[in-house]
């Protein structure tokens, strides 16, 4: 049900962080794996009824729900910046 959003969601999360890391390529295999990697550290948000979402909804959008997101995809941004797939070197 939420699934989309949940996904956009840290996407969008990638798009702010990623001026404050000048260094990192940004190409989209990059982006991704940032995504992947942040949203395998992150605990799932299952929901079948549509107030569940809405109480999922209200966690999310905590202080603190969306302080453990931008520690993930710091995180994220950091092994990736380390070993890019894309083959543009190291990002350090």
């Amino acid at each position: 049900m939420g699934d989309e959003r949940d996904v956009r969601g840290g996407a969008a999360g990638v798009c702010e962080l990623r001026p404050q890391l000048p260094r990192f390529c940004g190409c989209e295999t990059c982006r991704g794996d940032v995504l992947v990697f942040s949203l395998n550290r992150l605990a799932p948000s299952y929901v079948s009824t549509p107030q569940g979402e809405v109480l999922v909804e209200l966690r999310l959008d905590s202080d603190q729900e969306k302080a453990k997101l931008d520690v993930a995809l710091l995180e994220g941004f950091r092994k990736v910046g380390l070993a890019p797939r894309c083959g543009r070197g190291r990002c350090s």
